[in-house]
């Protein structure tokens, strides 16, 4: 609103969220548009703390969460309000499940996990059963909502490996998706049925059981879909196995629709899974073909021809008759002709009368659905058999209930009305529930208080459920041997419009076939057409008695298990039935819905709304007219307007004295916050009917915190102005002062450049002057000199050439002569030089004769060779002999015995005596004794000694596999125990202490009491755990692993698998808390990581990656810490997070939260600035959102051999009893 509105004005002058001004038409003050929020509230996680709560507000903080922020949960007072993403999110691992558990639902980020723990730990606390209730429109995610609710309870109810109770309570999920999930035009998984599964559990809090009931089975959808629409599953599933290579566009019961593949779906996938499932649930493989042998029957029958006068072709002509009989071992000609004849009772005769083609397609169709709601309720059965719990072991239980929401369709019938009713119910007992909360939190807070209106539906329920209500009339109408749906509807008319006009009953007018139904949510026509027949549920007596006589009897032994009531409606159709009969639908149902609401009222109920943001199903795309609408069907403006009624916005005295100080006048202190605000709210809000005073909290209706943030605003404001003009006038003083300081020193430097200037311009005109005349001069004096050069140069040069020809000709002369001497001289050295080579080749000649007849003589001796073989000799045995003695250091001088008494001695060292002798010394004995006996050449004693010893070190083998085993175990429960005692302190010390003391007291908690209504706060005994605690457990193993003299690479591994837990836990924990999410926070956890980090590093354990792995902690208290606004800041935050994954990044800016009012939050511009920049990160960043708390580092053991012992180090103690070795 950029310009006050006055009365009587017709526009408004508002700017738009995208900066545009627009002029808003206003006819009347009841015009005005609604007010909106505080941008503080923008984006609030919980719609009851907004300070206005009207339509508009509600769903643009859902369309903020959902588009903006990518969150997909909303906290809306007692109810969780979840939008379905049509996307697969990465916020269901089992690291979101460890980061949930143990944890107050006020202190996360909304999440089905976080009802859910809700309702686990407050069955253990208060040991009361728990519901949690899921509803909301086909498509709308109820079915995943419940899926993730009971896999969550299968984690926290079990061990880290799932047992069998665990194991089969999430088999019954694939079983029931595919008999009783089918594909919509709104859903691809769409459940046609309701369910409530009761999960039991021991003292412990171990799951031990669970139980299913069953709601409104669809069961029209096994004969018609309508267009883009599929049959069941299990079908298709079917279909597409090797079993039954027919294809589904075969069957009438599955081709109608037009559909037979899901995109992104695999049948024959999903029917292994199915099978795979009922194996785990106990049912054998033949009981699984029998089941499937009936579902094929159901598919055969669909496509047995009926003639259009109602007679049947042959059995011999009609194959799929043929395939139906022999599938369930009936008489084909029997089945045949009763399928086109019925049987009655006239005047105490039974007559058999044939019946027209529609008649005979409405008997084969009903048989089918017949056939297959029983199927589906031994089917039920079974699961329950298989998930009993035994007798007198379940405590309590958490029960998950998944039913339809409301549906309102063009044309509504049977199914729609039995549907809104149950709706009518749950609604009455939500809205019964909250406004009981609502009440005690006024007791608690000992509040004078007024009942609250609120919208009760209980005549909508009295016109269905009363006494001649709308289901008594058509269960009379049933009993009527000529009842029909007109019929029916002029008694509706008679009795709620003219007899006794009903305030929620209205008559279309311009149809005398429909009637108008008023609900909660909206108003409703229903077309009577086909209510009788789908009340009764027809199926003939005879058919029954085939499926009975059958031969194969086994294979239809769940229609002798189930309750008679079953069959009752269909064996006696047409007769009269007493008053108290509860054999048709309608009633079966209104008992089944009224033992639910007796088992929901006697529990703790926990609301989940399931919202369907577009019909499209594509992801994020928000319909704003959809959501309203869904909103209104589920009660969730209902519960904002109860909460509107009464008090909505609540704070603490601390957190209204925190946030609204500078409102308050005089002195004020922190320890007298309740007396201050009771002092300052009369000055503030004048009318006292606009807050309460309660005995922690202070209660304001809606509206006023707005009001209040206006007046902050504009106290803030004030005091701006004054401090900007004071800050203004001293800046402009201070600038006067320095422009005349600047004025005075640029006239002086001024002047001394004029002076300066002047004087060199005299100088330089005195160098110019000086240099022209030097070079006057020097021009005359070069010109002389060159001439008197040139004149010396031509006489010098013909003096020195006519001394060279002279000389040249001297030189010619000396040449010649050398010539002619050098000639003369090499022949008379030639000659004297081949003369010498004559005469030494002739003596040397001579020589060689004499020592060849030398050696000739000496060969024929063999004396030298002796000669020469002597000394040899004498050196080898030299040589060898001194090897010997270096080689071998024992002796013994005892007989071949002793090498037995050594071995037995080596084999029975005992542990304690071990210890005491010096590492290695018995096998450096072993060793030496070996090598001195093959030394020695003595081969018995050598193969004695390996006989013996050979066996001894294969015995090591098993013993070493068993050492080591022992050793990973000792390590890992070691571990195990240091990380339960650190569990628990973790998030406490690392996140929310204060070791900072008073930086907090900057920080505004801007949200209203977190606290769920009826979920208590747990309080822990003694002092809040800090960082000192982590410290003391740490250290406790340090000096433990320290004593046991621990190597040092095995204490690094430790220390590195705690630190990355302690990281996981902390930083999972971060991504889930938007509170943790500001700078003054990040700063409290920063300094305690680097206390983390100083004790690390004083004990020496950085080597082995412990400081590395705290990382991702400290980056993401770096990104709270950092400037969010302008490009550069992006760049730097992409640069800097390398250790955290794009989706962490985004998560943190999206959480982050100003600490005060000069903080801004982070803009969503900003927010797609940094994803546009983290999509060219490489792919090897990690892709998941939290931590796996659950990983475990592979630990490795070091070997570190003994120090080799010589024989001069050798001692051998008395102990080993082997005083006949001695030292060679």
């Amino acid at each position: 609103l950029l310009q006050d509105y006055r009365s009587g004005e017709k526009h408004l002058l508002l700017q738009l969220s995208n900066g545009n001004e627009v002029h808003y038409p206003v006819g009347s003050p009841s015009d005005l548009p609604p007010l909106g929020n505080p941008d503080i509230l923008e984006g609030e996680n919980d719609l009851t703390a907004l300070s206005f709560l009207h339509e508009p507000a509600v769903l643009h903080n859902l369309r903020v969460r959902f588009l903006d922020y990518s969150s997909i949960y909303t906290y809306c007072g007692i109810v969780l309000v979840a939008i379905n993403p049509y996307d697969q999110l990465p916020i269901y691992g089992e690291e979101v499940i460890d980061a949930y558990s143990g944890q107050d639902m006020a202190d996360m980020e909304p999440h089905i996990f976080s009802v859910a723990e809700e309702a686990y730990r407050t069955m253990i606390r208060e040991e009361k059963n728990q519901s949690i209730i899921i509803s909301g429109e086909s498509g709308s995610g109820k079915t995943v909502s419940a899926k993730f609710t009971m896999r969550y309870f299968a984690v926290v109810g079990g061990a880290a490996q799932q047992t069998s109770v665990e194991e089969r309570v999430l088999a019954s999920n694939p079983i029931m998706e595919s008999i009783g999930n089918a594909k919509t035009t709104r859903n691809d998984n769409s459940s046609r049925f309701g369910k409530y599964i009761e999960i039991g559990f021991g003292r412990k809090g171990d799951i031990i059981g669970a139980n299913m009931r069953t709601y409104l089975l669809e069961k029209s959808r096994v004969v018609f879909q309508a267009s883009t629409e599929r049959n069941y599953h299990i079908f298709y599933q079917l279909c597409a196995s090797r079993e039954l290579p027919d294809a589904p566009e075969n069957f009438r019961y599955t081709n109608q629709g037009g559909e037979m593949q899901i995109p992104g779906t695999d049948d024959l996938s999903d029917l292994e899974r199915t099978r795979n499932a009922f194996t785990i649930l106990g049912v054998q493989p033949d009981q699984q073909m029998e089941l499937f042998r009936i579902l094929s029957a159901v598919l055969h029958l669909g496509n047995v021809n009926i003639q259009a006068s109602g007679c049947f072709a042959s059995q011999a002509e009609d194959r799929s008759l043929a395939v139906f009989s022999k599938l369930l071992g009936v008489e084909g000609s029997q089945m045949a002709h009763w399928l086109c004849h019925r049987r009655f009772a006239v005047g105490g005769e039974m007559l058999v009368k044939p019946m027209t083609g529609q008649q005979a397609v409405e008997a084969r169709d009903a048989l089918a659905k017949h056939i297959y709601g029983q199927l589906f309720a031994w089917t039920v059965q079974r699961l329950n058999s298989a998930l009993r719990a035994q007798q007198g072991r379940t405590k309590s239980f958490v029960g998950v209930l998944d039913i339809y929401g409301f549906e309102t369709f063009e044309r509504n019938s049977f199914e729609q009305f039995c549907i809104n009713y149950a709706n009518e119910k749950l609604q009455q007992q939500f809205n019964r529930h909250v406004f009981h909360l609502e009440q005690e939190e006024y007791v608690r807070e000992e509040l004078a208080w007024s009942r609250i209106e609120f919208s009760d539906n209980q005549q909508c329920i009295d016109l269905i459920e009363g006494q001649l209500g709308m289901f008594d009339l058509l269960d009379e109408e049933c009993r009527m041997p000529k009842g029909s749906d007109e019929s029916w509807v002029r008694k509706l008319y008679d009795q709620h419009l003219n007899s006794k006009p009903h305030p929620h009953f209205r008559k279309p007018r311009m149809s005398n076939s429909a009637f108008i139904v008023l609900h909660f949510a909206d108003t409703v026509q229903y077309e009577c057409d086909g209510f009788l027949d789908k009340n009764r549920d027809t199926v003939f007596e005879e058919l029954i008695n085939i499926l009975k006589a059958s031969f194969q009897v086994r294979c239809f032994s769940f229609f002798f298990h189930l309750s008679f009531h079953f069959f009752c409606t269909s064996i006696h159709p047409k007769h009269n039935f007493p008053a108290h009969c509860s054999f048709f639908w309608a009633s079966q149902f209104r008992q089944s819905l009224q033992m639910l609401m007796e088992t929901l009222n006697s529990t703790t109920p926990h609301y989940v709304r399931c919202i369907k943001p577009n019909d499209l199903k594509e992801p994020f795309l928000f319909d704003p007219k959809r959501t309203v609408q869904q909103l209104r069907a589920c009660g969730v403006l209902e519960t904002i307007r109860i909460s509107a009624a009464g008090y909505p916005s609540r704070w603490t005295y601390e957190e209204f004295f925190s946030r609204y100080r500078i409102l308050l006048r005089g002195p004020q202190s922190q320890d007298q916050a309740q007396a201050s605000c009771r002092q300052a709210l009369p000055q503030l809000i004048p009318d006292p009917d606009q807050y309460c005073f309660g005995k922690t909290k202070v209660f304001f209706r809606a509206g006023q915190v707005a009001l209040l943030e206006r007046l902050r605003a504009e106290r803030l404001r004030v005091a701006a102005v004054i401090i900007q003009s004071q800050v203004r006038g001293w800046l402009a003083r201070i600038r006067y002062t320095r422009i005349l300081w600047a004025t005075l020193t640029i006239q002086r430097y001024t002047r001394v450049f004029v002076l300066a200037l002047i004087l060199r311009y005299t100088r330089a005109a005195l160098v110019i002057q000086k240099t022209y005349r030097m070079m006057v001069v020097r021009q005359l004096f070069f010109m002389i000199r060159h001439a008197t050069v040139t004149i010396q140069a031509f006489t010098r040069g013909m003096l020195e050439r006519r001394r060279y020809r002279l000389l040249v000709a001297e030189r010619a002369a000396v040449l010649l002569q050398a010539t002619v001497r050098g000639w003369l001289a090499r022949q008379a050295y030639r000659r004297v030089r081949a003369a010498v080579v004559f005469m030494q080749c002739c003596i040397r000649r001579k020589a060689a004769r004499r020592q060849l007849l030398k050696l000739k003589s000496e060969a024929r001796s063999v004396e030298r060779y002796r000669e020469l073989n002597k000394g040899m000799e004498v050196k080898l045995m030299q040589n060898k002999c001194s090897q010997l003695l270096k080689l071998t250091a024992l002796a013994w001088p005892c007989p071949l015995s002793a090498t037995a008494s050594l071995s037995v001695c080596a084999s029975d060292i005992r542990v304690d005596s071990a210890l005491s002798l010096a590492p290695g010394l018995p096998a450096s004995v072993l060793f030496l004794c070996v090598r001195q006996a093959d030394c020695s050449g003595d081969q018995a004693r050598a193969r004695s000694l390996c006989n013996t010893l050979v066996p001894l070190s294969a015995d090591m083998n098993d013993l070493i596999r068993t050492l080591s085993d022992l050793s990973i175990q000792a390590y890992q429960q070691l571990l195990s125990i240091t990380e339960t005692r650190l569990q628990n302190i973790i998030v406490p010390a690392l996140l929310e202490s204060e070791t900072i003391q008073g930086l907090s007291g900057s920080a505004v908690k801007l949200a209203v009491s977190r606290k769920r209504a009826g979920s208590d706060p747990r309080t822990v005994g003694g002092e809040a755990p800090t960082m000192a605690s982590v410290l003391r457990e740490l250290g406790a193993l340090h000096t433990a692993l320290t004593q046991q003299a621990l190597p040092k690479t095995l204490m690094e591994q430790a220390f590195h698998q705690l630190t990355y837990l302690i990281c996981a836990s902390a930083f999972n924990s971060l991504l889930l808390r938007k509170d943790m999410c500001s700078w003054s926070r990040g700063l409290q956890i920063r300094y305690n990581v680097s206390v983390l980090e100083e004790w690390l590093r004083g004990r020496g354990l950085q080597a082995g990656g412990a400081v590395a792995t705290l990382e991702p902690l400290i980056q993401a208290v770096q990104l709270l810490q950092v400037g969010k606004k302008t490009e550069a800041d992006a760049q730097g935050i992409v640069r800097t997070c390398s250790a955290l994954s794009s989706q962490q990044i985004v998560k943190i800016l999206t959480l982050y939260t100003p600490h005060s009012d000069l903080d801004e939050r982070v803009t969503l511009n900003f927010i797609r600035s940094v994803q546009g920049l983290l999509k060219g990160r490489s792919n090897s960043q990690p892709s998941q959102l939290l931590m796996d708390v659950r990983r475990v580092f592979p630990v490795i053991f070091l070997y570190s051999p003994p120090p080799v012992l010589s024989a001069e180090q050798l001692v051998i103690p008395d102990s080993l009893k082997i005083s006949f070795l001695r030292k060679a």
